[in-house]
């Protein structure tokens, strides 16, 4: 935010959490950034997280904060068949139509899965991201991990370029932006 006074770091953090009080959320720090900074197009990386529960039973504390699928899911099967998507691909089958990004080509830095219990953690890592792309990978690798597809039908998917190709897109929750890097 641009400040028409010059306010210590700290202040302003105390400020902002005095304002978002009682609603769960919190300003860790506040830094300086140089005048020509912006949000978007200053960073370097972001790092989502989507969160799965593969259990029968349907989801309570976890509703509306994970994707409840009802049926055991192969997490190995899913983690080996999300290398195919790492790297610099021009991911036309896991954007949306309503993207509005000017090219489909992307570098994907990580795509991490891995079980805990009951949770599967999908963590991805990218300068930029296309409109639910990420929603739509793990709509894909579910489909791996529950043995409908293989890495080679994953790979398949990428090199059609084709939004048809793709599996279903995850729903919203589940989905988080955990860091932006600058």
């Amino acid at each position: 935010m641009d400040l028409a006074k010059d306010w210590e770091p700290d202040k302003i953090r105390d400020a902002l959490n005095a304002q978002l009080r009682p609603d769960p959320i919190s300003v860790l720090t506040c830094d300086r950034a140089p005048a020509d900074f912006d949000a978007r197009l200053s960073a370097s990386a972001r790092r989502y997280l989507y969160r799965i529960v593969d259990r029968r039973a349907p989801l309570a504390l976890e509703r509306n904060r994970a994707w409840g699928v009802f049926r055991p899911l192969d997490a190995e099967a899913m983690s080996d068949a999300a290398g195919v998507l790492i790297g610099h691909h021009d991911f036309t089958t896991f954007r949306s139509t309503e993207c509005q990004a000017k090219s489909p080509i992307k570098t994907l830095d990580q795509l991490d899965v891995s079980r805990h219990g009951e949770i599967i953690r999908i963590e991805t890592k990218a300068r930029s991201f296309l409109h639910n792309q990420v929603r739509s990978m793990v709509g894909s690798l579910k489909l791996v991990g529950e043995g409908r597809w293989s890495a080679r039908d994953l790979r398949a998917a990428l090199e059609a370029r084709d939004r048809a190709a793709c599996g279903p897109v995850a729903p919203p929750q589940g989905l988080y932006l955990v860091k932006v890097d600058y």
